[in-house]
């Protein structure tokens, strides 16, 4: 993980000399593609130098008061909350940069709380949030981050907007939240997040989620369609077609009227994973020792089965597929630990399952530095755009962070296929937090 400036010791409202000269030389490069006034890409560079400072607030005004009058309080308001810079493009210009030094092996979809007072905050409202580990006020912002073993880097962000709020015309206008924006559940916003930043000039790498996103046949689908490989967490009542299952579609019966059949039938039963997981034998286990943090080993026992997942078929008649079953049955435990679904190709390697299901965890880090840290639920103002204005700043500071965590001096650009999409601002898109009831995502 990208070691904090603060962690340096550095006085409240100052950073030292090369550091601010190697952050302001980053911050002309990114705002400069994103941002086309002067006083903007001032303002952004002033907003992240204040988050970078010592202080235990990043809201907008202690935040101002530690600059020591280099950012004005009713300036830097204005560019929050209104000025017209998109977001996704500051995400965009910051990603391409530093990608390739975080060399991403996974990409986590997950989502966090900001804990908020009163109603008028776009998309607060009482629900359930990991970060709180209750129901309570707050906001529910869905994220898309690059993950490695030393490194990580926030790729996007998405506002969840109740139903009730997409639903309210006058708290939509309070809160300046565009007529385009619709109401989307979190799997959705997640998809958003992982086809905006696949058009991006980076490495695509596989999608991995908790089981609130693994649960979700949509999404999972849509990304098995859309080229995307994952290895996402489910639960135990989760229905399979074990191993050998046989797919057919039914004959039509002489003389029936209509449409002939279409769907898929299995010649067995669908079963739980769980139910499925009693079955299996110590033989149908192996002990996969693979690749920790650093030079650390991390081994577990681990069962690798091919299945049809039984959802998409007898719900959504779709034609079945077959994917991994991967199970955790640590040794003596009564049962299984962990579940992941996944489409990586037959021929992959145990060690390499077993890590990207065990990789999602980098996830806590990047919210503990991001909150902790950086101030990403300290905003406070009201605006649907201002929030995204807000994450996208605190993504850049953090991104610089991991940069001179790297190498400080070095100024580097994307090395990948010039692929382009155009930019986008995430409003027309849509910790280690746990997982939220699936009906409020």
């Amino acid at each position: 993980m990208a070691v904090s400036v603060m962690e340096q010791e550095m006085p409240a409202g100052s950073l030292a000399r090369d550091v601010k000269d190697r952050m302001e030389a980053f911050m002309a490069a990114v705002s400069g593609v994103a941002m086309k006034h002067p006083a903007q890409r001032s303002n952004a560079e002033v907003y992240v130098r204040g988050l970078l400072t010592a202080g235990a607030r990043k809201s907008l005004e202690p935040l101002v008061e530690r600059l020591d009058g280099d950012g004005d309080y009713q300036s830097l308001q204005q560019f929050l909350a209104d000025s017209p810079w998109e977001p996704g493009r500051l995400m965009q210009a910051v990603v391409e940069r530093v990608a390739p030094i975080v060399a991403a092996e996974a990409w986590v979809l997950d989502d966090t709380g900001f804990p908020k007072d009163g109603k008028k905050s776009p998309g607060v409202k009482r629900q359930y949030s990991g970060t709180l580990g209750k129901i309570g006020n707050c906001q529910i912002g869905v994220s898309l981050h690059a993950v490695s073993e030393h490194a990580t880097l926030p790729l996007g962000w998405a506002l969840y907007l109740p139903e009730d709020w997409c639903a309210d015309q006058e708290r939509r206008r309070k809160a300046k939240i565009p007529a385009e924006v619709t109401f989307q559940t979190k799997p959705q916003l997640g998809l958003g997040l992982v086809k905006q930043a696949s058009g991006w000039a980076i490495d695509v790498a596989p999608v991995l989620g908790d089981a609130a996103y693994g649960e979700n046949t949509q999404l999972r689908g849509e990304l098995d369609t859309g080229g995307f490989q994952y290895v996402l967490s489910i639960n135990p009542e989760t229905t399979i077609f074990a191993p050998g299952a046989v797919f057919a579609v039914p004959d039509r019966k002489p003389g029936a009227r209509g449409r002939s059949p279409a769907a898929y039938h299995a010649d067995v039963d669908p079963v739980s994973v769980g139910e499925y997981a009693a079955t299996l034998t110590g033989e149908d286990f192996q002990t996969v020792a693979f690749r920790g943090t650093g030079k650390t080993r991390v081994s577990s026992r681990f069962a690798f089965k091919r299945i049809t997942a039984a959802h998409p078929v007898t719900r959504d008649r779709v034609a079945p597929r077959t994917e991994w079953l991967i199970i955790e049955w640590p040794e003596g435990a009564e049962t299984p630990s962990d579940y992941w679904i996944s489409n990586l190709p037959a021929r992959t390697k145990p060690q390499r399952l077993a890590r990207l299901a065990r990789l999602r965890w980098m996830i806590e880090l990047d919210y503990r530095q991001l909150k902790g840290e950086l101030g990403l639920d300290h905003y406070e103002g009201r605006s649907y755009i201002g929030w995204y204005h807000h994450t996208a700043l605190v993504s850049t500071a953090h991104a610089f962070l991991t940069l001179e965590r790297t190498d400080p001096k070095a100024q580097r650009r994307a090395s990948h296929s010039p692929k382009r999409s155009a930019y986008s601002c995430p409003s027309s898109t849509a910790g280690p937090d746990t997982a939220t009831p699936a009906n409020d995502r």
